[in-house]
């Protein structure tokens, strides 16, 4: 009989002791065909298969370096790069072409909810093109302005970019920002016009406005359509005619440049390599110029796009590469690794991400401090543009301040900690960071500079110690319709705006350019342009903190007292709000008599109240703070 009977005190590693004995005398053997694998699936139990277990090498030597292309797909918000990267996929027979084939490249839960991509994916594709094989190392980038920090680092491995713009959006605000990312790079770029099945697609139009604004010839582009696979391959053939091989040499020492990295719970740190010169195989003993620590490579391979092992990985690919990292801290993104006393002059890495929000973070439970402190450290090695500093809160307890590069960004890293390690936190109202220019010599003395950066508001200075304060501006592109030009530019002035440019892109689309106070902006300006700001700035601090406290007296189970709440910047109280006691009818089972003995119950009550005012304490339950600290909204 198969499987055999198993006692009740069988366990998943029984599964191990059966394997290696399946062979011996006096035990059943399984049916033919049937794999000791497949048996132990059938009892319910499971075992960490290696992904060298599960598929066969792959020899990386066959790729000279003049057969290597590295490239991106950049593009606005929606613009089609996930759909157009589906389509590469199934051309190059990476993956089998079903009609399931829908954001493949885009793995993460948050990313298909939201139907955006967050993390940038990379694939490597085999494409024969004229008898020859070559390896295109393909990465499908974010289009939100919030992830821009994660399309910078890819184009770190790469020596061209797909620029793909929707034939019926046209250039959009993010396909100028990351053609000047691009551009900045001095990497090749293939402008690509998406979408011309759309019934008001108007590709020559299109092709004008990519001629104007990025002085590239409109003959250039190349008009497809990805959902329905129109033309697609001729972006392959033009991958391999228009974008350079990489500028590397097998036979230099190893340099290999970390550009990406996650955390696996079994194996540690997985990291994204891109090979700049040198051959690295399992078994090598690397070291990293970071840390200086030394590891010996576990495994290396590609990412297709699932990892696929390979025997050594050469000057000009990209890949992944473990060697047994299993501190989060123990892989930088930007670190150059090489082989060990063979040290090399280290890569220029990325310039530090810069945050432009900042939020209170602290776990519902403090009992959960431990854990919540550890999802962090490993969500922040795969998304390194996050800050993390340490806080602490009077009503929250202990906790971190955290940056990020925008609310979007914010929101997203919140819904992953939820998703990925069931972590459930308290996230604060967020806010801008602020420079004070300070007057006092006694405060000098004790931040040791004049002029201080302030990123939680309870922290800020008193305006009697400072002679000024400095906000963060930011140099805002909108591109509209010019029917809405007027609106946009009173509702820009409104916001404290300052024009710095006009230009009409075409006959019907503007691009205006101002300098934003970032405050401004921050919480609401992409989200249909209508609410209120959620900046500190003074001379709304009195709406900002009423709305607060009403916010507040709404979410609060009345007591048995009243409960006073107040709003206050320095010492200087700005709003209030009172919630009222509940009150007991003590004069219920009084029916008529004299008056004096009502009073003398109501003054009796009064007292008690006011005694349990000094004794009660409010418990503020997690909802309330949530309601509270949200983005105010239209009234």
């Amino acid at each position: 009989m198969w499987p055999p009977a198993r006692p009740s005190w069988w366990r998943g590693h029984a599964l191990v002791a059966w394997v290696t004995r399946a062979a011996s005398p006096g035990l059943p053997r399984p049916p033919h065909g049937r794999t000791l694998r497949a048996a132990g699936e059938s009892w319910g139990l499971s075992r960490h298969y290696s992904s060298a277990e599960r598929k066969e090498k792959v020899d990386m030597s066959r790729f000279p370096v003049e057969n290597i292309r590295n490239f991106s797909i950049i593009a606005h918000v929606d613009h089609g790069k996930s759909t157009l990267a589906d389509r590469l996929l199934e051309l190059t027979g990476t993956i089998d072409k079903t009609k399931n084939n829908k954001q493949v490249l885009d793995k993460l839960q948050v990313e298909r909810e939201r139907g955006i991509t967050v993390k940038a994916q990379t694939a490597s594709l085999f494409y024969n093109h004229e008898g020859k094989q070559y390896l295109l190392n393909l990465i499908d980038t974010p289009g939100h302005v919030d992830f821009s920090y994660e399309v910078s680092r890819s184009l770190s491995a790469c020596q061209g970019v797909l620029l793909v713009v929707d034939a019926n959006e046209g250039i959009q605000a993010q396909t100028v920002a990351n053609f000047f990312l691009a551009f900045e790079a001095q990497l090749s770029v293939i402008p690509v016009i998406n979408k011309i099945d759309l019934k008001n697609a108007d590709p020559e139009r299109v092709e004008k406005q990519i001629e104007k604004v990025f002085d590239i010839p409109s003959d250039e582009c190349i008009k497809i359509s990805a959902k329905i696979g129109t033309n697609v391959e001729s972006i392959l053939q033009a991958v391999i005619e228009r974008i350079p091989p990489p500028n590397a040499h097998r036979k230099n020492p190893l340099r290999a440049l970390v550009f990406d990295s996650t955390f696996d719970q079994y194996r540690g740190v997985v990291a994204n390599v891109a090979l700049f010169d040198g051959v690295v195989s399992k078994g090598d003993k690397i070291v990293s110029a970071h840390t200086q620590k030394a590891y010996e490579v576990n495994e290396v391979g590609v990412l297709n796009p699932n990892e696929q092992p390979a025997h050594k990985l050469y000057a000009g690919q990209v890949g992944y590469l473990i060697a047994g990292m299993k501190d989060v801290t123990e892989a930088q993104i930007g670190d150059t690794l090489y082989l060990h006393k063979q040290p090399v002059e280290p890569l220029p890495g990325f310039k530090s991400a810069k945050p432009m929000v900042f939020a209170g973070m602290y776990p519902v439970d403090q009992s959960e401090y431990n854990n919540l402190k550890s999802a962090i450290e490993k969500l922040t090695l795969n998304d390194s543009s996050v800050t993390v500093h340490r806080d602490s809160s009077l009503a929250l307890g202990a906790g971190w301040r955290l940056g990020f590069l925008g609310l979007l960004h914010m929101e997203v890293f919140n819904q992953r900690l939820e998703q990925e390690y069931n972590a459930s936190v308290i996230l604060t109202t967020p806010t801008v960071p602020y420079k004070a220019v300070l007057s006092s010599s006694k405060l000098i003395k004790e931040y040791r500079e004049k002029e201080i950066t302030i990123i939680n508001p309870a922290e800020f200075p008193d305006k009697s110690k400072v002679s000024e304060y400095l906000e963060p501006v930011v140099l805002g592109t909108i591109i509209t319709p010019d029917e809405y030009t007027g609106k946009i530019m009173m509702l820009c002035q409104a916001r404290r705006a300052v024009q710095k440019n006009m230009v009409f892109i075409d006959q019907n689309r503007v691009m205006l350019k101002y300098l934003l106070p970032l405050n401004e902006i921050v919480v609401d300006f992409y989200d249909s342009l209508k609410s209120l700001s959620s900046g500190y700035a003074r001379d709304k601090a009195h709406t900002i903190g009423k709305t607060i406290c009403e916010r507040l007296k709404d979410s609060l189970p009345r007591q048995l007292f009243e409960i006073a709440i107040q709003a206050a910047i320095g010492s200087k109280i700005i709003a209030r709000e009172t919630v009222k006691a509940y009150r007991k009818n003590v004069l219920a089972k009084c029916y008529g008599g004299d008056i004096t003995r009502k009073m003398k119950l109501l003054k009796r009550q009064a007292e008690g109240k006011k005694k349990l005012r000094k004794v009660g304490n409010v418990e503020v339950p997690k909802d309330a703070f949530i309601k509270v600290l949200k983005a105010p909204s239209d009234k």
